[in-house]
């Protein structure tokens, strides 16, 4: 049997060689020829020039040649698979990715912006293959992968997040299994949560009267669902004179700074970032970032995430002390989200439900629930007013709602899903009255009030709650 190197002396016309083998024949070459002045120490930045150098010239004098690809091209393919991050670089930074999912290391999707998940041609060339990338990946942001840590969450840049597990926890033959979140930091507009069909403008005018008029808000819902777009909106109706302080984890999803045209910022917005690190005493959670915010004045606290029980009960005490916070849960309903919250406390705090759920209550007026739907598309399902907890029960106001009439399919197989946004309620006058106290004009309050409602809900409304839950009447 013929060795790769005895195949490329044979003449042009009878090689017809794959990619995968003229990538295992340059390694050979580079690792017997080079290794010397590749591993020695100095500047990485010299050595990966030198690697590029050694490619290209074995590439020229072999003649070799992939249909589709320029010799730069091939050249900075196979440099990618040697010394960088292979095929993910150009799909990490592909306008409109959110999402990079490796199942495996000849299993890779995307999930675009729209929701669209895809399965993508590209893999890698063995389990090891992935797990060297994987390293190489996590090593830009100072995190290793072993045996010793075979799990690890890192932060490539301030909007990108990755997550990878490699054995014992993945099988050897898969080699990796790894999630890498991409946020892309774009504007959304009130017109564009509009058109999109996410909701109607009096929903979003409650909400913008909320964060401005001192009303907490949790946005809750699974992941993809459209928690961040909304928040990342709504802490975008901010005032300019108001102090805003975000804490988001690891990777930064707001990008809430508002510049002129001679690039001066105008309006006060500070971003800070947790840093996990294995040290305790070096580690940066949101805890500690809130108790820093909170001698730093801010008008108005975003918080990314509620994860975990400390966060859940002080960011709850934050707005239970007179700040505005709009922060996100995952959650699947609005009335389930008190409960969500209430257990992450419980996790770590010794304290009755009805009290865990009174503050929870109290904290956050307003829940509004998104969700994706099977088009794709991404809806505020429903906004409730959470009034009191009592005898067990939660007593909650439902505010607006989108109800699902029908999903359609074509002869293509596309999804269209039928449905519309209906108003259900109005706010309580205890809502009303802190509104008006933190300076709302009363006109601009009107449209919210139960007397702007019709008395009878239209057909095909839904005004049940859970068993366990209360309804008040909007015209109570």
């Amino acid at each position: 049997m013929q060795s790769l190197n005895d195949m490329f002396f044979t003449s042009a016309a009878q090689e017809n060689l794959t990619y995968d083998q003229i990538l295992e024949d340059v390694q050979k070459y580079c690792t017997s020829k080079h290794s010397d002045k590749l591993t020695t120490e100095g500047n990485q930045e010299e050595a990966r020039k030198l690697l590029r150098e050694f490619i290209k010239q074995y590439v020229l004098s072999r003649s070799y040649h992939i249909e589709g690809l320029t010799t730069d091209e091939l050249c900075d393919s196979l440099y990618e698979d040697m010394a960088g991050i292979s095929f993910l670089k150009k799909w990490i930074y592909k306008p409109g990715v959110e999402e990079v999912n490796i199942n495996a290391f000849d299993d890779i999707e995307v999930i675009m912006s729209g929701g669209r998940s895809m399965k993508i041609p590209d893999r890698f060339q063995s389990p090891q293959h992935a797990v060297d990338v994987s390293r190489r990946l996590l090593n830009t942001c100072g995190m290793v992968i072993d045996d010793t840590m075979p799990s690890v969450i890192g932060f490539l840049d301030k909007n990108i997040r990755i997550s990878v597990d490699k054995t014992p926890i993945v099988d050897a033959e898969v080699g990796i299994n790894a999630s890498i979140r991409i946020v892309n930091q774009q504007s959304v507009s009130m017109e564009k949560l509009i058109a999109s069909g996410s909701a109607t403008e009096e929903m979003l005018d409650l909400l913008t009267c909320c964060v401005r008029y001192g009303v907490s808000v949790c946005i809750a819902g699974s992941t993809g669902s459209g928690k961040t777009t909304v928040m990342s909106w709504l802490l975008s109706m901010v005032p300019d004179n108001r102090r805003l302080i975000t804490i988001e984890e690891g990777s930064r999803e707001f990008d809430l700074i508002k510049r002129d045209e001679s690039g001066h910022a105008t309006n006060s917005v500070v971003h800070l970032l947790t840093r996990p690190h294995e040290n305790p005493s070096l580690n940066i959670d949101q805890d500690l970032l809130l108790e820093r915010v909170l001698r730093k004045h801010p008008d108005v606290i975003g918080v990314g995430e509620m994860r975990s029980a400390k966060e859940a009960l002080s960011v709850a005490e934050s707005s239970r002390t007179g700040h505005t916070v709009v922060t996100t849960i995952h959650s699947n309903s609005s009335e389930s989200t008190y409960r969500r919250m209430m257990t992450l406390a419980k996790r770590k705090y010794n304290m009755a439900d009805d009290i865990l759920m009174q503050i929870m209550v109290e904290a956050y007026p307003i829940v509004v629930f998104t969700k994706q739907l099977e088009d794709g598309s991404r809806k505020i399902m429903q906004i409730i007013e959470g009034e009191d907890y009592r005898n067990g029960k939660l007593c909650y106001r439902p505010l607006y709602q989108y109800d699902v009439a029908d999903n359609r399919t074509d002869e293509n197989g596309k999804i269209t899903v039928v449905g519309k946004h209906k108003r259900l309620g109005g706010i309580s006058d205890t809502l009303k009255k802190r509104m008006l106290d933190n300076g709302i004009p009363a006109k601009k309050l009107q449209p919210f009030l139960p007397d702007a409602v019709p008395k009878k809900p239209e057909k095909g409304g839904s005004n049940h709650a859970m068993d366990s839950d209360c309804h008040i009447s909007s015209d109570r």
